[in-house]
């Protein structure tokens, strides 16, 4: 086992810890944030410590857990999902443009690259949470990608994803290409998440350097008001 196995815990237990909401065995970030929790045994989620940092209809990404849904709970969605490691060499990069750091001034354009994108979870300050990268155009923003999850030399690369209308010119192997080469000149392991179906972006990380490490269930969970508890399963957003 690695901290990879738990990494949603392990990162708002830790480093994250400043960015979380929640007591005991659970941990979810803060307002404006990725929706995210983290449960130190996901595998027996503590849904009653999560309820007194949830409100109602607020809605939340959990990783492992694939058990009943518990009163009071709904899963909006379910979907497998892969964990990938960095196995090196870092692949040079063959592009003249340069990645363009984001700032608090391009948030409204990466949420608005998000939405049209759906990568996974994005909050309005989740760019605070490591460097985040894009590629644009004409002035606008049509591809980006950052880091997010960390643990001791574990970082993750998150966000990645291109405009539909921008999509086939080599804009995500620039940014991930960008974001490893930062990493491996801080000794750092990257790692990312994507969707099994993702075929598409699987096969780019592989071409990478990008290995197989395990895959896992993703479940997007809700607090119900009325205390009852429903299972609607409608697939799930890549992460």
């Amino acid at each position: 086992m690695t901290p990879l196995d738990n990494i949603l815990w392990n990162c708002l237990a830790g480093p994250h810890a400043r960015y979380a909401l929640g007591t005991g065995a659970v941990r979810r970030y803060a307002d404006g944030f990725s929706p995210i929790v983290g449960f130190a045994d996901p595998t027996q989620p503590d849904f009653e410590a999560l309820a007194h940092c949830a409100a109602i209809g607020e809605a939340f990404y959990c990783d492992r857990w694939v058990g009943p849904c518990p009163r009071g709970w709904s899963i909006l969605s379910q979907a497998l999902m892969c964990k990938m490691v960095h196995a090196g060499p870092v692949p040079p990069c063959t592009s003249s443009y340069q990645p363009v750091a984001l700032t608090d001034a391009d948030v409204p354009a990466a949420l608005a690259l998000t939405a049209l994108t759906k990568p996974g979870p994005f909050g309005p300050r989740t760019i605070e949470l490591g460097a985040y990268f894009g590629c644009f155009v004409d002035g606008a923003l049509v591809a980006m990608a950052g880091e997010r999850l960390q643990y001791g030399d574990w970082q993750e690369i998150s966000g990645v994803c291109t405009a539909p209308a921008h999509q086939g010119r080599g804009y995500a192997a620039l940014l991930v290409t960008h974001l490893l080469q930062r990493q491996a000149a801080r000794n750092q392991r990257p790692f990312l998440h994507v969707m099994s179906a993702n075929t598409r972006a699987r096969a780019l990380y592989a071409r990478l350097g990008f290995t197989h490490y395990m895959e896992t269930t993703v479940r997007v969970v809700a607090r119900n008001e009325d205390g009852n508890t429903s299972a609607h399963y409608r697939g799930c957003n890549r992460v």
